[in-house]
Parts: structure tokens; C-alpha cells; sequence
């Protein structure tokens, strides 16, 4: 099934092409390991009060977290043609719940705030819960890093088409992405690792990795560019067991 793909607005921009996946990795690993050293080395001066030594000590475990779930992503990337993912009806409004959930700490740590907004309907996709379940991690992941401390990021849910497709995704209120190589970002989003020259911090490899798990499902991811932010989703066939409910 192909996505509704990229909202070509005006302004976008791309830092080269594609990245070699080793790279990206070693890109994207870097960040966090830097982080739980830096981190460790202030535990170690021992100059800290006991509260700043508990918040430093939390944002290493969260930080370890994070990095512990992108090798567990690469892993499994590596894995997806030779492995069956069972396919089910999956509870999309639940699914968002459990995401913000398991993430609110992790925001919370860095003054972000993480919001879910789908109606009371269920919406049921026709999705792996695992891999549909990384792709939102994934999607939150990164508008972590580049939210505005003053709007929410937001887990989105909704049908499209009728109610034939569930589109999932994350709109965070971050810096506008240029439009000038959007179309660029059309031919890679999801196929290969990319960098966004507004979003350095990003080698694109959860995208590409979230662009893999959503193909395994019989699905595709897009991204729609908003003047004060962008928005990244998942779309996916939706349960005919939608229409007995």
C-alpha cells in the first residue's frame, strides 16, 4: 500500500545523500553515549547535591534506554526477510497510550510534554503491535529533540479513505523543515538513512528503520511539513473487523 507521501510545501532542504547505514548508526549512537559520559563523569566529581545526583542518574537510565532500543531496532532490521511478523487487529488509540506512556518520563526529563489526540472510536489497523508500536517510538524519538518547549508534541491517530486506511503519527512544533529538495525526501524517506540540514542532530536512520518495519506490515510512512514543525506517520490497512464495532 503506498502512503499519501510528502506534503511538498515551500522550503526544504537535505544534507547530502544518503548515508551508509554504518554510519548513520554510528551517528545516532554517538549522541546518547556522550550524554551517559558526560553525565557519569559529574557523578564522579561528587560535587552535585543529592537531588541533582538523583536527575542525573535518571536521565542516564533514560538515555540508556534509548540507545538499548535503537540497537534492538537495528537488530531487527537486519532480520525482517527472514522472519514472520503475525498481523492482527491492533487497538491504534491504546497503542498511542502505551507510547506516551512509556516515553512521558523521557520527556518530562528534557521539559518536553507528550500529548495523544484520537477520538473515542477505536481505530483498529491491521498491524505487527511490535513493530507498529517501535515506529511510534521511533517517530517520538526524534520530535523529542527538536519540540518547542512550549507546545506539546502531539500522537495522532484517524482514518483516511473511508475509513479503509489508519494513519498514525507524531506532529511535533519544531523548526520548519526548507522545501527547495523535498523531493528528495520523497524518493529516501524510509529507504535509506538521511540527514535534514534544520535537524542536524538526526542521521534520519529511525525513519529509515520505521520505513522497513512499515513495509514488513504491508504499510508506509510519510511526513507532512508544517510551517512551525513537521509531522511523521505510518499508514496501514484498517481491520474489517472496524466495521462490526
Amino acid at each position: 500500500m503506498k502512503g499519501s507521501g510528502l506534503d511538498v510545501g515551500s522550503n526544504a532542504d537535505f544534507r547530502g545523500e544518503e548515508l551508509p547505514f554504518v554510519l548513520a548508526a554510528a551517528h545516532e549512537l554517538k549522541s546518547p553515549l556522550a550524554l551517559i559520559r558526560q553525565l557519569s563523569l559529574g557523578l564522579e566529581q561528587g560535587t552535585a547535591d543529592t537531588d541533582t545526583q538523583c536527575r542525573m542518574l535518571r536521565q542516564i537510565i533514560l538515555t540508556s534506554e534509548r540507545g538499548l532500543r535503537l540497537t534492538s531496532d537495528l537488530t531487527r532490521t537486519t532480520r525482517l526477510e527472514d522472519s514472520l511478523f503475525e498481523l492482527e487487529p491492533v487497538n491504534s488509540r491504546q497503542l498511542c497510550e502505551e507510547v506516551a506512556h512509556e516515553l512521558t518520563p523521557l520527556y518530562e526529563a528534557r521539559g518536553r510534554e507528550l500529548r495523544v489526540v484520537a477520538g473515542r472510536r477505536q481505530l483498529l489497523a491491521v498491524a505487527n503491535k511490535d513493530l507498529l508500536r517501535r515506529i511510534l517510538i521511533n517517530f517520538s524519538d526524534n520530535a523529542l529533540h527538536y519540540a518547542d518547549t512550549n507546545a506539546p508534541v502531539l500522537i495522532q491517530a484517524s482514518t483516511l479513505r473511508g475509513g479503509e486506511t489508519v494513519k498514525l503519527g507524531v506532529r511535533d512544533y519544531g523548526p520548519a523543515v526548507p522545501s527547495d529538495v523535498w523531493q528528495r525526501v520523497k524518493r529516501h524517506l524510509g529507504k535509506a538513512p538521511v540527514s535534514l540540514q534544520s535537524r542536524p542532530a538526526s542521521s534520519g536512520l529511525g525513519l529509515y528503520i520505521s520505513g522497513q518495519f512499515a513495509e514488513a506490515m504491508h504499510g508506509s510512512i510519510g511526513a507532512t511539513r508544517h510551517r512551525d514543525g513537521a509531522s511523521f506517520y505510518v499508514e496501514l490497512l484498517a481491520s474489517k473487523q472496524l466495521k462490526l464495532l
